[in-house]
């Protein structure tokens, strides 16, 4: 699946569209989606909610767990995806179309400039998978790096 190039994305892993008319639509990625699998359960924000950058706006439960979503951007609720809270399975067939979560009013355009595009966020996922895979290599990571001439007393425990 494609990422939408006129989306921008956040660490959270919500991506937010901005219509030249209109408010801002926010969902979550395809990424965040694979890694949450089957979907059981959302919980959204009402119409006229306020939301601000950074903070939660909702959750996302799926069988292995619960996680936040996290507004990208600060401004009112205008639209709630009432399809999406009946059907979630939407947002493993088109999370970028049908599968919007909210509209909102932006009220802080700088927001979007801390967010980034669909190739900042490929090489974010690329460096995040990257570091886990270290990560569960366990103790042969230490070595990793490690200069074979460089022996001190632990080499020796």
């Amino acid at each position: 699946m494609t990422r939408p190039n006129d989306a921008k994305y956040s660490e959270t892993h919500e991506w937010v569209m901005t219509p030249k008319k209109g408010d801002a639509v926010i969902g979550i990625t395809d990424y965040a989606v694979k890694q949450l699998s089957d979907l059981v359960h959302l919980e959204l924000p009402k119409v006229g909610d306020t939301l601000e950058a950074g903070t939660p706006f909702g959750e996302v439960e799926s069988v292995k767990t619960v996680a936040d979503l996290v507004s990208p951007v600060s401004g009112k609720v205008t639209a709630v995806n009432k399809e999406v809270i009946d059907n979630p399975d939407i947002l493993h067939e088109e999370p970028f179309e049908d599968g919007w979560l909210i509209k909102v009013k932006v009220t802080e355009k700088a927001d979007l400039d801390s967010l980034m595009d669909a190739k900042e966020y490929q090489e974010f996922i690329d460096a995040s998978e990257a570091e886990d895979g270290d990560e569960e290599e366990g103790p042969a990571k230490k070595t990793k790096g490690k200069d074979e001439d460089d022996v001190d007393e632990d080499d020796f425990v």
